[in-house]
């Protein structure tokens, strides 16, 4: 079994902005593949399916961002999932809007979101997907930045990081790559 989480944070206020990169992929994926969220428990809301023939779990933390690996180590004890099974799909101000970048593990660089991870599941030995959103134009601080909706002009670009962000997920799982 595989967990796919989609970071983000709930709450229309936050639907369209660029710290729920995460959470807008989960529901792109969940889509491509039937997955509905349908179940509200571990801190988070998710839905149970299968990709490439393995059942995987797709769920969204609503702890908010700086507390996403609450969620993850609550699910993946309850199933007892490997974190080599757990997928973190996340935004990134690191990388250039747009540009997707897959790790089969690594530290958490400068998101809170991936360093709570880190810490719940005591382990950086896990996938993740990043989905680019920088550099923080200079009128920005970050966190204005990263909480602010996307503007209507860069929906394309976005849409098609999701999506290949979505093919990426899809393949690791089928093929079984693991952290």
């Amino acid at each position: 079994m595989w967990i796919i989480a989609g970071l983000g944070n709930p709450g229309k206020k936050y639907m369209y902005t660029w710290h729920n990169m995460g959470y807008l992929t989960a529901d792109i994926l969940a889509q491509r593949n039937g997955i509905f969220f349908d179940k509200d428990k571990f801190e988070g809301i998710y839905g149970k399916g299968r990709i490439g023939g393995e059942d995987v779990i797709i769920i969204k933390p609503t702890t908010f961002m700086n507390n996403s690996g609450e969620c993850l180590s609550l699910i993946s004890r309850f199933y007892k999932v490997e974190p080599a099974n757990i997928i973190v799909i996340y935004d990134d101000i690191d990388i250039g809007r747009g540009t997707v970048r897959v790790r089969l593990k690594g530290s958490a660089g400068t998101h809170n979101g991936m360093r709570s991870c880190l810490q719940c599941l005591g382990t950086e030995n896990f996938p993740r997907v990043r989905i680019g959103t920088g550099p923080v134009p200079e009128h920005y601080n970050l966190i204005d930045y990263v909480l602010s909706e996307v503007p209507d002009d860069e929906w394309t670009m976005i849409g098609d990081a999701m999506e290949k962000a979505c093919i990426s997920i899809e393949e690791m799982v089928t093929n079984g790559k693991k952290g």
